[in-house]
């Protein structure tokens, strides 16, 4: 195994971490390469560095229409008994919010006076150390700006047999319950049975499980992200602090 492997365990990075994997280089460098002139920094630092804080800042300025949405969503499953219909176009709308913006935090630089001490924060600054970026939201984001490869990106296990369509065996329900499970590795504010309903019903034309209309057959996704699902005991998957 390569020491850049290793960058993969982390499910979250600092500014700097996520820029330098982003362009191919081992953030073993981190802490020394902002000391360094703009001419010794790796290519496509400088700019994959400010497209991420420029999508950390967007998930700022959508944080609350993301919580607000996330809310009536929550609500209408409650009084409408989860109809699709009413929860489409929220569902489309979040996916679009989040998609575009790289969820994370971030902190401003230190002001310091002449003695040295700190006496506060410096407006429009961002601390590249100190703000931290959510790796699963940050290939998100890649994927919506047409990356592909790379680092966040290896190359994929070969396809096995249960999902190879060609396949005198193929099962549609099964390869879409194992396509959901591999796609959906971190539900966010969600419980992984909504991300895996909703993955379901994103990709429900592929693994023909939508009616005559091209809408997704709501038992068929049901009864695929039951099996997919990994946290049986229900609710929004528990972290740790």
């Amino acid at each position: 195994m390569e020491a850049l492997d290793y960058w993969r365990l982390c499910e979250e990075l600092n500014i700097v971490q996520a820029a330098l994997l982003v362009v191919g280089e081992n953030a073993d460098c981190a802490q020394d390469i902002e000391g360094h002139k703009l001419e010794r920094r790796p290519v496509g630092y400088e700019a994959a560095k400010t497209a991420i804080c420029a999508g950390l800042k967007n998930y700022m300025y959508y944080e609350k229409e993301v919580n607000e949405l996330e809310r009536q969503t929550q609500n209408m499953r409650v009084d409408y008994a989860n109809a699709p219909d009413l929860l489409f176009d929220n569902d489309d709308q979040l996916s679009h919010l989040l998609s575009r913006s790289i969820q994370g935090s971030i902190t401003k630089e230190y002001e310091f006076d002449i003695n040295g001490n700190h006496v506060g924060y410096v407006d429009n600054t961002i601390d590249f150390y100190k703000s931290t970026v959510n790796v699963e939201s940050l290939k998100q984001w890649l994927k919506v700006k047409g990356f592909t490869s790379g680092f966040f990106f290896p190359e994929p296990i070969m396809t096995m047999d249960f999902l190879d369509r060609s396949n005198a065996r193929y099962a549609p329900k099964l390869a879409a319950a194992v396509s959901a499970w591999q796609a959906v590795t971190h539900a966010g504010k969600k419980s992984p049975k909504q991300a895996l309903d909703k993955w379901l019903r994103e990709h429900a034309v592929e693994f023909g499980l939508t009616n005559d209309d091209g809408k997704p057959i709501e038992q068929a996704i049901e009864e695929c992200s039951k099996v997919a699902n990994w946290n049986a005991r229900g609710g929004a998957t528990r972290t740790t602090t």
